[in-house]
């Protein structure tokens, strides 16, 4: 990998952040505007990035379009392992022998072959009948579509993101709860940023 500077490595960096916070990419302005910077000056340390393998831009004209390359969340430092190991099976019913089995789990290939992926922390409980709790964390594939019944990350047109089961139904969109204690949302359109393809939960 070719060598960045120290701005260049902040600039992926808050790409990263951001994105693992809010599921979708900051726009040049806002990267701008955290680190002070003309939008000419940070679309010249992003075409530096996309040159060195480590950034990538989806679709033209798309403001939150910038994508982090496999090889740069490899290689770059700030990246936590995503390596563990596994140690067998065990079943939640019968006892049985307990067998040590030295593989290793990679979560990140776990999913790669679903497209690109990120991971957001949830906040709440309307999503609790899906097993999907307070402080988990879903791992989700970056899709702007989505078929009945997905639960996935949309963004509603005040610009709020939430996480729902989306429905589209005769001239509306229905953001349907999994918690009777919930009400659901209905939009005219909404912006769909990924679709759950996981969740990880700590314990303990």
């Amino acid at each position: 990998m070719k060598p960045v500077t120290p701005r260049q490595l902040e600039i992926f960096q808050f790409v990263r952040d951001f994105r693992a916070a809010h599921g979708y990419s900051p726009t040049m302005q806002e990267i701008g505007d955290h680190f002070r910077l003309t939008k000419v000056t940070v679309f010249d340390h992003v075409r530096a990035l996309e040159r060195k393998g480590l950034l990538r831009r989806g679709e033209k004209h798309h403001a939150r379009s910038l994508q982090l390359t496999r090889e740069a969340m490899a290689e770059l430092p700030g990246q936590k392992p995503t390596r563990l190991p596994l140690a067998g099976r065990i079943v939640a019913g019968l006892p049985i022998e307990a067998v040590e089995d030295r593989q290793a789990l990679e979560l990140d290939e776990l999913f790669s072959s679903r497209g690109e992926t990120f991971v957001l922390e949830v906040s709440g409980d309307s999503m609790i009948e899906e097993q999907i709790r307070d402080g988990d964390y879903v791992i989700c594939e970056r899709r702007n579509t989505a078929r009945n019944g997905q639960t996935v990350v949309a963004l509603l047109p005040d610009g709020e993101a939430t996480l729902k089961k989306f429905y589209r139904e005769k001239g509306r969109i229905r953001l349907q709860p999994a918690n009777a204690a919930f009400e659901p949302i209905y939009a005219d359109r909404v912006d769909i940023q990924g679709v759950v393809i996981g969740v990880v939960r700590r314990v303990g």
